[in-house]
């Protein structure tokens, strides 16, 4: 992404799609909440090495792979993110600081952060796990999005092209893939 857009997100301020962490030596502790909670509403961008007022701090020059290594990691651990999914990182050097830049899409799935599921509300993720109604929106919401959530009563399997599919398969990132043994 162009640094002038960068800059310009930056200096709009937090939203419901931006969201800063300081991340100066380490990954802060809410960054996957924020992640999960774009991925449940309309994604969003996350920058690291820039404070909650908009002030780019930067990452020091000796942590920026290891806050990499970091993310990427625990994208891909169940445990922290699940289901997992691939983001990556782009460096990036804004008043000659270094940031980390991940742009968050939206997901057709429902994701939870350490087994709670946290939906972006305004400038916030708000842990929604307990509530009935809000997680009931949110699948509602992922279902009126989304057409691989729905059934198709008059399609047969033989209906599918396999050829199709399987050249199909090889195009989609490894999250999205969703056909999996056609003959």
């Amino acid at each position: 992404m162009k640094i002038e857009r960068l800059k310009e997100m930056i200096s709009g301020g937090e939203s419901i799609t931006v969201e800063f962490k300081k991340s100066k030596t380490k990954l802060n502790r809410d960054v996957f909440e924020s992640v999960c909670a774009f991925l449940n509403r309309n994604g969003g961008n996350l920058f690291l090495g820039v404070d909650d007022n908009g002030s780019i701090v930067g990452i020091d020059q000796a942590a920026v792979e290891k806050i990499k290594m970091d993310f990427v990691t625990s994208m891909n651990n169940p445990l922290k993110i699940s289901p997992t999914f691939y983001l990556s990182v782009e460096e990036v050097e804004i008043e000659e600081k270094i940031i980390l830049y991940i742009l968050v899409p939206q997901s057709y799935q429902v994701h939870r952060c350490n087994g709670k599921i946290f939906d972006r509300n305004e400038d916030g993720d708000i842990n929604i796990t307990d509530n009935t109604n809000l997680v009931s929106d949110l699948y509602i919401r992922k279902q009126r999005n989304y057409t691989e959530n729905l059934i198709f009563p008059f399609a047969e399997l033989s209906e599918l092209k396999a050829e199709l599919l399987l050249r199909l398969e090889k195009w989609l990132p490894m999250n999205d893939r969703i056909i999996h043994g056609c003959q």
